[in-house]
């Protein structure tokens, strides 16, 4: 197996949230898709959005808005699905996030790269990468393994195992 090498330029796919750009590593995107409907599940956290049928898999959705506090995503025009890899242990959980709208990929270095702001210890940013600049931009990148604690990991996937029962 090939040790990955940090120091070259990565692909990063870049989305808004409220008016504000993040990025994921384009190795765990497995596609985007056009906003579709959404089978709501009951009794769980705001966050799951529900469940979507991909191709005869059921894939659960979350709002990542909501999970990062900000307000419920809504549909529009732009608003898509990404459909990404979780890896939670040694397995891997498919998911899709809600976005306000996908911008582009580009590479970004590790030169263009700083490390999370510390924000003292209210605030965790341990689900940030790093921070990216591009231009006067900075673009928020997220270690998408970390965002969802273990507990929701298993929520979602115990969501997606039992509805396929």
């Amino acid at each position: 197996m090939q040790e990955e090498n940090y120091s070259d330029a990565r692909p990063y796919l870049t989305f808004t949230l409220d008016d504000e750009l993040f990025s994921v590593e384009v190795v765990k995107v497995r596609e985007v898709l056009d906003y579709t409907n959404i089978t709501k599940i009951p009794r769980t956290p705001a966050f799951m959005r529900g469940v979507i049928n991909l191709r005869g898999s059921v894939v659960p959705v979350v709002d990542l808005r909501l999970k990062f506090g900000m307000s419920k995503t809504e549909n529009t025009i732009n608003t898509c699905i990404i459909v990404m890899e979780i890896t939670m242990d040694s397995e891997t959980l498919i998911l899709g996030a809600l976005a306000d709208s996908v911008q582009e990929v580009f590479e970004l270095g590790p030169e263009s790269i700083q490390p999370p702001p510390h924000l003292g210890t209210k605030f965790k940013t341990g689900f940030l990468k790093g921070m990216g600049r591009r231009d006067d931009n900075f673009i928020m990148i997220l270690d998408i393994d970390k965002v969802f604690s273990t507990d929701e990991l298993i929520m979602l996937e115990n969501t997606e195992t039992a509805l396929t029962e």
